[in-house]
């Protein structure tokens, strides 16, 4: 077969650099697409920073500013991997310049930046996907078949959580590198647009759209030092959100998200329950998928747990022989090999910046209903 190749533009050399970059070497060897992936260029703004990770991973060039990244007549994709505040500048810059573009979640630090992102790309015509990997993680991919083909018949209930515990300490700063997250300028929101988003993604994914929310937040301490300033600033994020969703197919939902849940590092769990049967899913245990199906004998009727490792299960065929595990970094793999996947046939790219954009619409409406008490209708 006659390989294309597809050269990459990464910016941005922090976890999801290295999460990005690891996906881009092994989809290339485990599925063998059309295009073959070449770590053309990797940016960032130090030089010694960016010069030993492109010698890690492996990038024939380097860059400190993204702008002569996204100039060069050698990147065929521009893949977005900065701080929030950026994703906006970086992605339109690149569509306008006929790039693909690949994002780091959030899309925009609000739906107007994802919305303004989204025209860019669409305007260009250029591929374009948000990294949304949880969707990849073959338990939850064969949790959409199932739902996809009826199984859990009229759907009720949606629940799902992300819990960490990683800012209770009162002494730690907010803003610069490492704690960017905890700047809302940089960041836009805190676990909402962060942790929230995941679990909203995923949720649309599997159960439609939501059309309304109501949500409460909640900031626990009010200053911190700020790591540029060095001054004791107000802390605008929200470290705890918790909303009620009414999706559009009529089911409910619940969804809760902290950096405050003492002993839990990543706690991603989601639930699905329908007329027939049930589904949930642990972060924790992601190779595995629950299942409680109503239709089962009454006598041995319960609920069971699907080992994913199957080659018959999603992705799983890629991999090793059955009763082996996959983790977390595959998820990223998965989503960019189905990404060269579509480019190849000239298929629709999920999660788009469409898709994300709707995200957005949610996470913003959930601020707006805990600043009003008031229920928020999604809009366009």
């Amino acid at each position: 077969m006659n390989q294309k190749k597809l050269n990459i533009g990464l910016i941005g050399c922090g976890f999801m650099g290295r999460t990005h970059s690891n996906a881009f070497r092994q989809a290339g060897v485990f599925f063998q697409p059309e295009f073959t992936p070449v770590l053309k260029a990797v940016c960032a703004r130090t030089a010694d920073t960016v010069e030993n990770f492109a010698a890690q991973w492996g990038y024939e060039s380097t860059e400190t500013d993204w702008r002569k990244l996204i100039e060069r007549d050698d990147i065929d994709l521009v893949d977005i991997a900065t701080p929030n505040d950026s994703h906006y500048e970086i992605a339109i810059a690149a569509a306008e310049a006929g790039k693909m573009v690949m994002c780091e979640k959030p899309l925009g630090r609000s739906a107007k930046e994802s919305a303004a992102m989204t025209a860019a790309v669409e305007s260009a015509g250029v591929a374009n996907m948000v990294w949304y990997n949880y969707r990849r993680i073959p338990a939850v991919t064969l949790a959409k078949q199932i739902i996809d083909e009826g199984k859990l018949g009229k759907i009720f209930h949606y629940r799902a959580n992300f819990l960490q515990d990683w800012t209770i300490a009162t002494d730690l700063p907010q803003g610069g590198e490492a704690l960017w997250r905890l700047d809302k300028d940089v960041a836009g929101s805190g676990v909402t647009g962060d942790l929230l988003a995941h679990c909203i993604d995923t949720a649309m994914w599997l159960n439609g759209g939501i059309a309304e929310v109501s949500g409460m937040t909640e900031t626990f301490v009010k200053e911190r030092q700020h790591q540029l300033t060095g001054k004791v600033q107000p802390v605008t994020i929200d470290d705890a959100s918790i909303f009620l969703a009414r999706f559009a197919n009529g089911s409910i939902g619940q969804f809760e998200a902290t950096r405050y849940a003492r002993g839990h590092k990543a706690l991603y769990t989601l639930e699905i329950n329908g007329e027939h049967a049930s589904l949930k899913w642990d972060l924790h245990d992601l190779h595995r998928l629950q299942m409680f199906d109503h239709a089962d004998e009454g006598r041995t009727r319960g609920w069971r747990s699907v080992h994913i490792t199957d080659g018959d299960h999603p992705y799983m065929d890629r991999w090793w022989v059955p009763g082996l595990q996959i983790g977390y970094e595959h998820s990223f793999t998965h989503q960019f090999a189905d990404f060269l996947t579509g480019i190849a046939s000239d298929q629709p790219l999920s999660p788009s910046f469409a898709e994300a954009l709707n995200t957005d619409r949610v996470t913003d409406a959930v601020l707006a209903s805990a600043e009003t008490r008031q229920w928020k209708t999604i809009g366009n």
